[in-house]
C-alpha cells in the first residue's frame, strides 16, 4: 500500500490513505482540506524523494486540545508549592488521498488581435524655390576708374607707386590692386601693391 512522509509544523508524519493523526495547530477551518508538503513517497514498486508529481489530500476533522500535563513547582524549607497545567492546542487530520498530483488544465489560446492596419506616410511638403543666383559683375572696361582706388592713380609710374603704396589704406591698396590687374598689368607695381597689403595684414 501507498505511503508518504509528510511535513506539518516543522515535524515530519508517516501516513497512509484513511489515517487520521493529531498534528500542532494548524490555520485551516474544520472540514476544509490542506496539501502538506510531501517528503518521499513510496509503494510496493518504487520509493520517491521528495517527489514533485505526488501530492497528499488531508481533512481537517477538528481542532482539540491535547492530554493535560501537570506540572509542579516546590521550594524546600520555605513551604512554597505551586502546581499547574498545560494543555497543547491540536490539529486531528484525516488523510484521504496519496496520489499523482492533478496536471494544470491547458490555457485556451486568447484570439490573435487584428494586424494594425498601416499608417498612411505624410504627404511630402513642397520644396521651396531655389532663390536665383546674384547677377555676376560686369567686369571692368580697359581704362575704368575702380571706386576707391587713389587719386591720379592712372598718372603714377611702377616707381611711384612702390613708393607711395605703404602710406595707401587697404580699400585703397585692393581697389588699386584690382585697376592693375584689369588694365595696366604692371608686374612692379602689382608687386608693390600686394607687398603693402601683406604688411597691413602683419600689423
Amino acid at each position: 500500500m501507498a505511503y508518504a512522509i509528510i511535513s506539518v509544523g516543522g515535524k515530519q508524519y508517516r501516513v497512509q490513505e484513511g489515517e487520521k493523526l493529531l498534528v500542532d495547530r494548524v490555520k485551516t477551518e474544520e472540514g476544509k482540506t490542506l496539501s502538506p508538503a510531501v517528503l518521499l513517497f513510496g509503494d510496493e514498486k518504487k520509493t520517491e524523494l521528495s517527489p514533485k508529481s505526488v501530492t497528499v489530500t488531508a481533512r481537517v476533522v477538528g481542532h482539540v486540545k491535547g492530554e493535560k500535563i501537570r506540572i509542579g513547582k516546590y521550594r524546600k524549607r520555605t513551604g512554597y508549592k505551586r502546581h499547574t497545567g498545560f494543555r497543547a492546542s491540536l490539529s486531528e487530520l484525516q488523510i484521504e488521498k496519496i496520489g499523482a498530483r492533478g496536471a494544470a488544465a491547458p490555457k485556451a489560446e486568447a484570439p490573435a488581435k487584428p494586424a494594425a492596419a498601416p499608417k498612411p506616410l505624410p504627404a511630402a511638403k513642397p520644396r521651396p524655390a531655389a532663390k536665383a543666383a546674384p547677377a555676376a559683375k560686369p567686369a571692368l572696361a580697359k581704362g575704368e576708374r575702380v571706386p576707391g582706388m587713389p587719386r591720379d592713380y592712372e598718372e603714377l609710374t611702377v616707381a611711384g607707386v612702390a613708393e607711395e603704396a605703404p602710406g595707401w589704406r587697404r580699400p585703397m591698396l585692393e581697389a588699386a590692386l584690382k585697376f592693375e590687374r584689369a588694365n595696366a598689368a604692371r608686374k612692379g607695381a602689382i608687386a608693390a601693391l600686394e607687398s603693402a597689403l601683406a604688411a597691413k595684414e602683419d600689423h
